[in-house]
């Protein structure tokens, strides 16, 4: 493993810091993805257009679709360089181009990749991905949102959940249940919609930490053409495939700070103190906790430079990337609820002009328990560490051969 650029990729260091010290907006505070506000996504729009017309949007995509037509590591370097700057203005794009277009460009034809991937990033629209639905839980393929083919159009009837940022999307891509006697990996197909369309209400989500930027998403007769297909028909899975392989490809992600937040909560503890007025970071059961947070944190970091190093060789990287998630998910719920402990009553104050470290920690309780959940639940990151990078034996499915129609539903 390698921690240093190479001269090709120092240079290009240099060059991409010095245009960010002269063009990156400062002085705007970025928040999580699909929470924009209308002020904040006319920021965040300037600042994509003008990465685009540099060639910095997207610096891994093809020059005739918009991108920089770089390298993978290139991009790598942008993003660290960027978030040195504390410039976070990319939310609003991350499931639009980090998931809806690249599926886009692999499964749609010339006329639609020619009408979507320009406009998109340059910022100018808005994607959002609807798979996810109240009663499938983790379990993508058991979605029961139904297509019904009329003439050259489908008729659309059904709901999603937990759709980051469809408030504010202009197009969306849509996975849909199409043949209903076929097994349940069977019998899907992707469409790209309109997310204006007759018939699609949005609804947000308020979630305890205050943020609205969930959405369930209804849809009621709504219509689309038979154009506005992605990949062959009953083949959405497949399509399905295509864009969460993206999602994990679009993570750029920096080097990430030395120890994770383990530093911020030993800054935090020092400042603390016990009944006897000693600070909490002498407390010896608290420091051992630290350890553990620290040395975690540092196995991330370090797993997350060897994917850099095979990114740097032009390498595909390992299996080691699965278990990012898993861990850093659970540690991050683990020290926010410790870190709260420590605060005793004050614990309870979320205003960050009163709040401890500014309420990081409790900010922190309230959305370390979904970052659980999103992108893959701990038990189907473990499901995937186990079947695919240690080659252990798939779980039994009973449902596997079974019509989607006759899967019980429960009443």
């Amino acid at each position: 493993m390698d921690f240093n650029d190479t001269p090709q990729e120092a240079e290009y260091r240099v060059k991409v810091r010095a245009w960010l010290e002269e063009n990156a907006p400062r002085g705007i505070k970025g928040v999580s993805l699909g929470d924009e506000d209308p002020e904040l996504l006319i920021a965040c729009k300037a600042w994509q257009a003008k990465k685009a017309a540099a060639g910095y949007a997207q610096i891994r995509w093809p020059k005739d679709w918009g991108g920089g037509g770089g390298s993978t590591i290139e991009s790598v370097i942008f993003g660290q360089e960027e978030s040195r700057l504390g410039v976070n203005l990319g939310g609003p794009f991350a499931i639009g181009l980090g998931m809806c277009i690249p599926t886009v460009m692999a499964t749609a034809d010339e006329e639609t990749k020619a009408r979507f991937i320009g406009p998109a990033v340059r910022g100018e629209e808005l994607w959002c991905q609807l798979f996810s639905e109240p009663a499938g839980g983790s379990d993508v393929a058991a979605i029961r949102t139904k297509a019904v083919k009329d003439g050259d159009e489908w008729v659309i009837n059904g709901q999603k959940i937990w759709t980051s940022g469809a408030h504010y999307s202009d197009y969306g891509i849509l996975l849909v249940r199409t043949d209903p006697d076929a097994v349940k990996h069977k019998g899907l197909t992707m469409f790209w919609i309109d997310m204006k369309s007759a018939g699609i209400q949005c609804k947000s989500i308020h979630q305890m930490s205050g943020a609205r930027g969930f959405n369930e998403v209804f849809f009621t007769d709504v219509r689309v053409k038979d154009s506005q297909r992605l990949g062959a028909l009953n083949d959405g899975w497949k399509v399905s495939i295509v864009t969460l392989m993206n999602e994990r490809a679009s993570v750029g992600g920096g080097r990430g700070a030395p120890g994770g937040g383990a530093l911020s909560a030993l800054k935090l503890a020092q400042k603390m103190t016990d009944e006897d007025g000693a600070p909490l970071s002498t407390d010896r059961a608290f420091r051992e906790k630290l350890a553990d947070w620290y040395v975690r944190g540092e196995g991330l970091r370090f797993t997350g430079l060897r994917s850099l190093t095979a990114l740097s060789r032009g390498q595909t990287p390992g299996p080691e990337a699965s278990v990012a998630k898993l861990i850093q998910a659970a540690g991050a719920q683990d020290m926010a609820n410790e870190m709260l402990e420590l605060q005793d009553q004050f614990g309870i104050i979320t205003d960050p002009k009163y709040a401890a470290a500014g309420g990081a920690f409790q900010d922190m309780v309230m959305g370390a328990p979904g970052m659980r959940i999103a992108g893959g639940t701990d038990e189907i990151l473990r499901n995937i560490i186990a079947e695919r990078v240690l080659g252990m034996p798939g779980e039994i499915r009973v449902d596997k051969d079974l019509p989607f129609k006759d899967l019980p539903t429960g009443r």
